[in-house]
């Protein structure tokens, strides 16, 4: 305000046409320079940002994308408070102080606004192969960012409630007496909060993986890892919503992390084609050898492996990729190659089948009864007796 007297005591405003009411051109001249300070600021932050996106570094990109808002928002209302307070002193200087208030309010908000804003860019660069060359894993960055956040917000709020003249002692005093009967009423709410803790320090999983537990009817793509709720995808597309509490007491498979698949297969071919076992056991194993998604570096078995009820079986035991997708085809081929094995030898897979083995010679009762009946004279036989018992 001194300042801006002194400028007006040096432009002699008093001999303008509004005599003794240089306050209005104080408001005319503050706004005007609101004006132009924002129509600066946004032309050299359109300047800087084209400067900005020739580089690969993240930080003049997120500077300049958080700063821009929050710039324009604190020119014009910095410009339109000065102005108030202008008007202010001309009506009510309780009315001033007020206005002083919110200004040291609003500038605390926006400088909370533009770290906040900076910290998402930053958040959302972290992970962005076009920034990194190793993006950070998403989980480890939305539980920092996460962190971070809350305690820039509970700063802030610290920070405002201190220029308001509270004493910040007592309020934390008070957040830790209130605290003990919050954990007391909201102990499901907490379990929830330190397992989803537990989830981001131990990283079991990650957003995108497919987990499931054989403890839980649990399996799916994680989309969302939540302070209280992690969700999961399923399969059919559903979204399940699971309790971060609930992954402190299962089993937790991740198959997304699996570094192979494995191929384990029994094949039976008939009792009659026991003679050709080995040399199809030997041609299996010289075509997983020679197979180029068979990983030759893990274990790979072909043995024969038991009598069966109906078969003579051997087992085929690899490893290929573990995409899912893939392994199937791989699956598929490696199959197809055995069953045409088993043809080239003159032998078939065999079927579940029974056989009933009886002495000879054997002839039907029926039938016998039958022929000794009719060798038989007709005078010979007799009719059932009908008398009454």
């Amino acid at each position: 305000m001194e300042t801006i007297d002194e400028l007006t005591a040096q432009l002699n405003l008093e001999q303008l046409p509004l005599i003794g009411e240089t306050w209005i051109y104080q408001v005319f001249a503050v706004v005007l320079a609101a004006l132009v300070a924002a129509y600066v600021v946004k032309r050299i932050l359109d300047h800087v940002e084209v400067r900005a996106q020739r580089t690969h570094n993240m930080w003049d990109d997120a500077l300049v994308y958080a700063a821009r808002r929050p710039a324009w928002v604190a020119i014009w209302s910095m410009g339109l408070l000065w102005a108030s307070r202008i008007t202010a002193h001309q009506m009510d200087e309780g009315l001033a102080q007020v206005l002083d208030q919110i200004q040291r309010i609003l500038l605390i908000a926006l400088l909370c606004w533009f770290i906040l804003r900076l910290m998402k860019q930053i958040e959302e660069r972290l992970v962005d192969p076009r920034y990194r060359e190793k993006p950070v894993d998403q989980t480890t960055v939305s539980a920092i960012g996460k962190l971070l956040r809350a305690s820039v917000i509970i700063t802030a709020a610290l920070v405002v409630l201190q220029s308001l003249g509270y004493s910040v002692s007592g309020v934390l005093a008070f957040g830790g007496i209130g605290g003990i009967a919050v954990g007391f009423a909201a102990k499901d709410l907490l379990a929830n909060f330190f397992g989803g803790l537990m989830i981001y320090l131990d990283r079991p999983f990650a957003v995108g993986d497919w987990v499931r537990s054989p403890d839980r009817d649990i399996e799916g793509t994680v989309e969302h890892i939540g302070w209280r709720l992690t969700r999961i995808r399923t399969f059919d597309k559903r979204p399940l919503y699971v309790p971060n509490a609930i992954f402190n007491n299962i089993v937790v498979q991740n198959p997304s992390r699996m570094t192979h698949r494995r191929i384990y297969e029994h094949i039976g071919i008939r009792y009659a084609d026991i003679g050709h076992m080995e040399p199809i056991v030997h041609k299996v194993r010289e075509m997983l050898k020679g197979h180029e998604d068979i990983d030759q570096d893990q274990t790979q078995m072909v043995f024969f492996d038991r009598c069966a009820p109906s078969s003579v079986d051997f087992f085929i035991y690899c490893f290929t990729t573990p995409v899912w997708a893939e392994y199937h085809r791989v699956k598929e081929d490696v199959l197809l190659k055995i069953l045409t094995i088993i043809e080239d030898h003159e032998a078939q897979v065999a079927f579940p089948t029974s056989t009933l083995h009886l002495p000879d010679p054997l002839s039907l009762r029926t039938a016998a009864a039958t022929d000794d009946q009719q060798s038989k004279p007709r005078a010979q036989v007799q009719a059932p007796d009908r008398s009454p018992v």
